[in-house]
């Protein structure tokens, strides 16, 4: 997935716009009116939903984004512009049509647990007149695009006039059109690249049960046959993504944590999207979707996942090499931004760790402990003989690095040439700066940058000096 970071592809988004309302609050009582939780309301959020999920989740990943739809003349309408300029959208592209409603999901939450949901929405498709609108914006406009994604919600903008006008037209024009489907009548998607409906989607679609991977086969090449598609693949949830083009191959879920699955199949179609406009093939775009879902469903509410959190995902998942978590400065800097940003408490310690042994580990997993990522400070060659003497280190600074990030509590390690690792705590701006114990009543370096100083009292007996000094007396 590193070869993802820096693309910057185009991609258009045609589909129904909606807002994701969340009210979050907890519950103590039932209500004496009626056998009903009562929610105390602390806190309202909006956020982009339908195919404005879409568009944020490609946004997150690096996309350049357009949108073409269709919304109402209401209160709606004016909260939803206001999100999508909020992510410096134009909104050059989206139609009002009197009288129609704008598209608003009401969930309240107790105590993170959806107890609720009420839609304010007009679902009939939109009207002829905006019907041609779009079909001409989008004939002056496909060439901008390297993927186009539709993300039909049922909520009428993609009416099958529109759905076959904008697939001719892109596939005329040589560019992939991917659609998340809805609905039973596939019919209206015939010519797509692709489509991306899950497995109760692709039962209705098919009316072909999918209990075995005989079934499984036979749907996904119904749904192929039937749509004229190049690629036909089905979600499969916790199963994964099933894939067909002229063989059938299940590319597995690599989901840790499932808290809410609102919003996955928007982040499969954009993650799609991003991977096959960044000219990634079929099946390395599905394994980055799947990556992608992996790190939504283990967020609570509709989500999207940046190249960041796919990346790290990842090494967690597969227990990525230890040359992984090395890091330079610039990149540590750039890091523990994105870190700060997801609500991460950062812990900083440093040290010449030159012989590994029970002190440091037991002291690095004490550090490891005061919060969510540990990323450890390690004097340089030219530092350490510096320090301690010109018979030091023992090990290299490689080989001390790289031993170091193989350990569970350390997350990443950076080396730095100075007598003190000042500069580098300036660019991790941690929250917590740990040192041992032997600090105590003394300055420590980075102290006025770190929010707190916690001092952690190291093994007795344990110490790189000790080893060496039993090891020379040894060989005597």
């Amino acid at each position: 997935m590193i070869a993802l970071k820096g693309k910057t592809p185009k991609i258009l988004v045609i589909g129904d716009l909606m807002i994701d309302h969340y009210l979050w609050g907890s519950c103590e009582r039932i209500s004496p009116e009626a056998p009903v939780q009562i929610v105390s309301v602390e806190k309202e959020t909006s956020v982009l939903g339908g195919a404005g999920n879409v568009i944020h989740n490609l946004i997150d990943l690096g996309a350049k984004v357009d949108v073409l739809s269709v919304i109402g003349d209401d209160a709606n309408a004016f909260e939803l512009q206001k999100l999508l300029q909020d992510l410096s959208l134009s909104t050059e592209h989206i139609i009002t049509q009197k009288n129609r409603t704008t598209s608003k999901k009401s969930r309240i939450l107790a105590s993170g647990q959806q107890v609720l949901r009420y839609d304010k929405e007009t679902t009939q498709d939109i009207a002829k007149e905006e019907e041609a609108k779009l079909i001409k914006d989008f004939e002056t406009m496909v060439d901008h695009y390297d993927v186009i994604i539709l993300s039909d919600y049922d909520k009428g903008v993609l009416t099958p006039t529109l759905t076959q006008a904008i697939i001719h037209c892109g596939n005329a024009h040589n560019k992939k059109v991917l659609v998340d489907p809805k609905g039973t009548n596939f019919d209206k998607y015939k010519g797509a690249y692709l489509l991306t409906p899950n497995k109760k989607e692709a039962i209705l679609a098919s009316g072909i049960e999918i209990k075995d991977s005989a079934s499984l086969l036979e749907a996904i090449k119904y749904i192929q046959s039937l749509c004229s598609l190049d690629i036909s693949l089905i979600t499969l949830s916790e199963e994964g993504i099933a894939l067909y083009d002229t063989h059938l191959r299940t590319h597995p879920t690599v989901a840790r944590e499932v808290f809410d699955v609102t919003g996955a199949g928007d982040t499969v179609i954009a993650s799609l999207g991003f991977a096959l406009a960044s000219g990634y093939a079929i099946d390395a775009s599905v394994k980055f979707a799947n990556l992608s879902a992996g790190v939504v469903v283990g967020k609570l509410g509709s989500a999207t996942a940046s190249l960041d959190e796919i990346i790290e995902y990842e090494s967690s998942i597969h227990k990525s090499t230890s040359d992984f978590h090395i890091k330079s400065i610039e990149e540590i800097h750039l890091l523990s931004r994105q870190l700060q940003k997801r609500g991460k408490k950062i812990v900083f310690t440093n040290g010449c760790f030159d012989i590994l042994h029970i002190g440091h580990v037991k002291y690095l997993e004490e550090a490891k402990s005061y919060g969510d990522v540990l990323i450890l400070g390690l004097n340089s060659d030219a530092s350490v003989k510096r320090l301690k003497g010109e018979s030091r280190p023992i090990n290299t600074e490689e080989d001390r690095a790289y031993i170091l990030a193989s350990l569970e509590a350390v997350d990443y390690v950076v080396k730095f040439e100075e007598d003190t690792p000042y500069t580098l705590i300036k660019a991790v701006q941690p929250h917590i700066l740990v040192k041992g114990g032997d600090y105590e009543g003394k300055d420590v370096v980075g102290q006025d940058i770190a929010k707190e100083l916690r001092l952690v009292t190291f093994v007795d007996g344990k110490s790189t000096s000790k080893i060496i000094e039993r090891i020379q007396n040894d060989n005597c």
